[in-house]
């Protein structure tokens, strides 16, 4: 401890002792250092012991950087800023991008000896000591830039590392970073200092000094989160580093002396004194509350007549404590010779003006590409590609500086955005209206634009705002922290592919009416089905038709899929939908499809994911993961590896081919998707889709790119088909309409022959059976039944005894009508060529009660008592006993 006792001249020699200690030993120890080992000759020794023991060598790591998002504008090739992230707001630059005029202030007022010293500067340092002792004004701290240097890599190194614990928060952390380094008393505070000396003399023997000045001026902190010379430049005067004035680089080497004491964007930085008390005007008109000597040069020039009152106000009438140092630095630079006296009169008497142009961080800075941006941002913070844990990965986004070149098209978005603005407004007051076009690039899964209706923000305070959110529709749960939503009819895309894949045909004739499912087949493990069925209808009503999957597909018909389904087994539908990129968007699982209404889209799935599968379509059977990211770079230019992205054959050719044959029936007029589809001579495949009234959806796709857009209610608990529900074919068609004349489109393939046969089936006759085996016996050939009613027949009662059509070929999927014998029915005997009496009395015989004569024909060979010539109903016709038979005959005379 040192001895309080000891007189000045006894500091004064030890002092001297240590300075030619410390010239020997090629390092000199500051102040702070002083009163601990400057007092003998035994301390100065271990002094050095001390310091020849610590580490020699820092590595300077890399700067703690933003994270730039970027969209390529694909007219001009040039990449687009969309946003950046970052802890602290840094742009670094080279040496000859910054005035000299800068490294004149900062040199003058910091190191004027830097060019001439190794690292640590003997004569500052030695006044600093002189200055602390003595007592005479401010502390000084005697530091190389070389030093300060130091200083700040070891507390970029420690804030790099900072973690909120349960004890402190991160600012706390980040704060104690700065204190830990910057304190230079007790045995802690000499062993740092003197760490810091042994690393700036290593680091001048091993960089340039234009490398250890550029990086000073790179890495310090100029107040707040403002890091480097360029971004406080721009924030603090809207210019880059390479355009400022002598007034605004001297009121910069200020700032970085202590940034948030003589920062100037805000109330409490240099505007207030250290006890928080405003500099205001004096009733004489001078400026009260300035510290003795704070405003010196310019009283100089007042009391010279060089400025007047009025020049000497203005100047000093705000950020008085900033403008004190300012004045430092300029006279600095003039007893320098740096500037001249007219430039250093005209800084002075220049009122210090910022123009705070803030640096804005995170996606809002994206307009109408916000929810793009979004989507982006939680692929960097959720995929292993930027970092093996959440901490990693949220570091890699703020403090990485990389450069995320994306897919968005601007051609597309910017289409995207329009038809959203324009058609769906933000919010309604009856219900929570959502809204999100997503496009795909066929061929590759990039996604080239997604818009949404509402307004992009992540402010907390904003979330009952129903104008805003940062949910991005679009997306899921992982990215984009959407559920998803329930697909509706856009789902019976699986139950196709299934349906061809099996080997089916699109011509394949089926009972496509509403009508109770008798079986849905299911072999997935655990899932459950309703066997017998419910009677699901068409939306808009009606009860159907036996048509082909061409026609259901083409009409949105519920029953004609269930029918396809029920040939089917679920989970193989189920499969499809995996292998084709859509799962749950809640939880990433694969879709539910283990009933009836599955089949057309209960499960919620996102608007990305179904365009991706509408795309596997239209790219013969290739799925590609979407992807927002083509490129990343990290700070040092060197290409990393983007997020894995695959393209995979998961459907065959024919099966995709015959797939889209279907769907452009969709497309075409008189489909439920023509509303959509711009006419521009693009050929399209689509699908739309509803369900129960809350969520519409249009997906259409040329071969190039797939568009999908959805208007709904994303609480899912209001009717949104009036007003909104036709506002589905205005988004995708005009986006649809951007894409197309940006990518084009071709010819789909042919669809297969054998997927697009008529298909015919043997119907055998059920005649003579009874009714549950002739219905048994036309199931298990594959025909749907339809009881008729009982007809007069011989048979027994129940007994069929008509079917409609007859037994023969006829398509599949044909509905067979039976009716069974209501057993009232007798076939009328033939009495032609009888006597008219003998021909009643058969009929009356044979148990016919109501037998009349009918027509008489004169013929002189009947005779008088005539012949029978005929009966209606005809001889061999079976009717009901109690019917009317008449009976025709000829006589001599009709009389």
């Amino acid at each position: 401890m040192p001895d309080k006792k000891r007189t000045a001249s006894g500091v004064f020699g030890g002092l001297l002792g240590l300075v030619g200690l410390s010239a020997a030993a090629g390092v000199l120890i500051t102040a702070t250092v002083t009163p601990a080992i400057a007092l003998t000759g035994a301390a100065a020794t271990s002094a050095i012991t001390m310091f020849d023991n610590l580490p020699s060598v820092l590595d300077i790591d890399k700067l703690m950087l933003p994270t730039t998002i970027y969209a390529k504008d694909a007219n001009t090739g040039t990449d687009i800023e969309l946003a950046t992230f970052y802890d602290q707001n840094r742009a670094p630059v080279n040496f000859d991008e910054v005035n000299p005029v800068v490294y004149d202030a900062i040199l003058s007022s910091e190191d004027p000896r830097f060019y001439q010293h190794g690292g640590v500067d003997l004569i500052g340092t030695s006044r600093a000591l002189l200055q602390n002792v003595q007592g005479s004004g401010e502390t000084q701290g005697g530091s190389s830039i070389s030093q300060q240097y130091v200083k700040n890599v070891l507390i970029q190194r420690c804030e790099r590392d900072a973690v909120a614990t349960d004890e402190l928060t991160e600012a706390e952390v980040l704060a104690n970073c700065w204190t830990e380094a910057t304190t230079a008393s007790g045995n802690d505070g000499i062993e740092r200092k003197l760490q810091e000396m042994r690393y700036a003399i290593a680091l001048e023997q091993k960089y340039s000094k234009n490398d250890i000045l550029l990086g000073y001026l790179n890495i310090s902190n100029f107040g707040g989160r403002t890091y480097g010379i360029e971004a406080a430049a721009r924030y603090y005067f809207g210019v880059s580093a390479k355009d400022l004035s002598v007034s605004q680089a001297a009121t910069l080497a200020g700032v970085v002396q202590n940034p948030n004491t003589y920062r100037i964007d805000q109330p409490g930085g240099s505007i207030f004194d250290g006890d928080g008390v405003a500099y205001n005007k004096a009733p004489d008109g001078l400026i009260d509350d300035v510290r003795p000597g704070q405003l010196a040069a310019l009283d100089t020039l007042l009391s010279d007549g060089t400025i007047t009152q009025e020049q000497y106000l203005a100047a000093a009438d705000a950020y008085t404590s900033t403008k004190g140092r300012q004045l430092y630095v300029l006279s600095r630079m003039f007893d320098d010779g740096k500037i001249t006296r007219d430039q250093y009169v005209a800084a002075a008497i220049e009122p210090i003006a910022p123009v705070i142009t803030p640096a804005t961080t995170g996606c809002t800075t994206a307009g109408g590409s916000a929810y793009f941006c979004q989507y982006v941002r939680d692929i960097i913070e959720n995929d292993p590609a930027f970092g093996a844990t959440p901490e990693e990965r949220e570091k890699a986004l703020k403090r990485g500086g990389l450069s995320i070149y994306t897919t968005l098209d601007l051609r597309v978005q910017l289409a995207a955005e329009a038809a959203m603005v324009e058609n769906v407004p933000s919010s309604v007051d009856f219900m929570k209206l959502g809204s999100t076009i997503v496009s795909i690039e066929s061929t590759s899964g990039r996604i080239l634009a997604i818009a949404q209706n509402t307004q992009f923000s992540e402010d907390a305070a904003a979330a009952a705002d129903p104008n805003k959110s940062a949910l991005v529709f679009a997306g899921d749960s992982t990215y984009g922290s959407s559920g998803g939503f329930n697909p509706g009819s856009t789902f019976k895309l699986f139950t196709l592919i299934d349906w061809l894949e099996k080997g089916h045909s699109v011509n394949e004739t089926l009972n496509g009416q509403v009508r109770v499912i008798k079986r849905l087949t299911n072999s997935c493990p655990g899932d459950w089905v309703n066997t017998e069925g419910t009677r699901v209808g068409n939306f808009g009503g009606g009860g159907g038709y036996t048509g082909t999957p061409m026609q259901f597909t083409a009409q949105s018909l519920n029953s004609g899929f269930f029918a396809m389904a029920e040939q089917l087994d679920l989970c193989d539908i189920e499969k499809v939908a995996t292998k084709m990129g859509v799962t749950n968007a809640r939880n990433g699982q694969p879709v539910e499809v283990d009933n009836q209404f599955s089949i057309i889209g209960s499960s919620n799935v996102s608007p990305i994911a179904m365009a991706g599968a509408y795309a596997t379509v239209a790219n013969n059977g290739i799925y590609c993961q979407p992807k927002a990211i083509d490129r990343v770079v990290d700070s040092d230019g060197v290409e990393m590896t983007p997020p894995a992205r695959a393209c995979t054959q998961v459907i065959d050719p024919t099966v995709a081919a015959t797939a889209a044959y279907a769907l452009e029936g969709v497309m075409q007029r008189g489909g439920t998707g023509s509303q959509a589809n711009p006419y521009d001579g693009t050929p399209l495949i689509g699908k739309t889709g509803t369900h129960e009234t809350y969520h519409t959806w249009m997906i259409e796709s040329s071969t190039k790119v797939t568009t999908a857009a959805w208007v709904g209610n994303y609480d899912g608990l209001n009717d949104v088909f009036d007003p909104f529900g036709g506002l589905r074919y205005i988004l995708a068609r005009q986006t649809q309409e951007a894409a197309n004349a940006a990518y084009g489109g071709d010819a789909f393939p042919e669809p297969d022959s054998n997927l697009t046969r008529v298909v015919l089936r043997d119907l055998p006759s059920v005649i003579g059976m009874s009714v549950d085996q002739a219905t048994a016996t036309l199931d298990a050939a594959g025909f749907s039944v339809n009881v008729g009613d009982p007809v007069d027949s011989a048979e027994a009662a129940g007994i069929v005894a008509a079917q409609n059509p007859a037994a023969g070929r006829v398509g599949g999927g044909t509905v067979v009508t039976i009716n069974p014998s209501n057993g009232q029915g007798i076939a009328v005997p033939d009495v032609n060529g009888k006597q008219l009496d003998k021909a009643i009395s058969d009929l009356r015989a044979a148990g016919f009660g109501n037998v009349q004569p009918g027509t008489c024909t004169e013929d002189e060979a009947a005779g008088v008592q005539g012949k029978a010539t005929g009966t209606s109903p005809g001889a061999g016709t079976v009717v009901n006993r109690n019917s009317a038979i008449t009976v025709n005959y000829s006589r001599m005379k009709c009389t």
